[in-house]
């Protein structure tokens, strides 16, 4: 094998680890948004924590940060929900009537 097919084949190597690696990424930011949001907001605190101590390398850092937007975008998405459904069930009529009407869960 050549110098120039051996650095090749690294190259390669190197290109399809990374491939994995960020798949795997992926899997696991995707499954965190499943998360309830008290272990969201846990794993968000995690993150800021890890960004802020200077120890990440850029391409980490960025990921911890695309990791963090998704949570904090879902989680605001359950905050907006929960208040939705508080408004929902404190609403009142113009004579001070309870209204009711029908939850659906999202």
């Amino acid at each position: 094998m050549g110098l120039r097919t051996g650095l090749a084949n690294a190259t390669l190597t190197r290109v399809a680890a990374r491939k994995s690696k960020d798949a795997a990424e992926q899997v696991q930011s995707e499954s965190a948004l499943d998360l309830p949001f008290e272990q969201a907001m846990s794993r968000l605190s995690v993150i800021v924590e890890e960004l802020e101590g200077g120890q990440l390398s850029l391409e980490e850092s960025l990921v911890r940060f695309e990791e963090g937007v998704r949570l904090a975008r879902a989680s605001q998405k359950k905050l907006d929900e929960a208040e939705a459904k508080v408004e929902l069930l404190l609403a009142v009529s113009e004579d001070g009537t309870p209204e009711t009407e029908e939850i659906e869960d999202p």
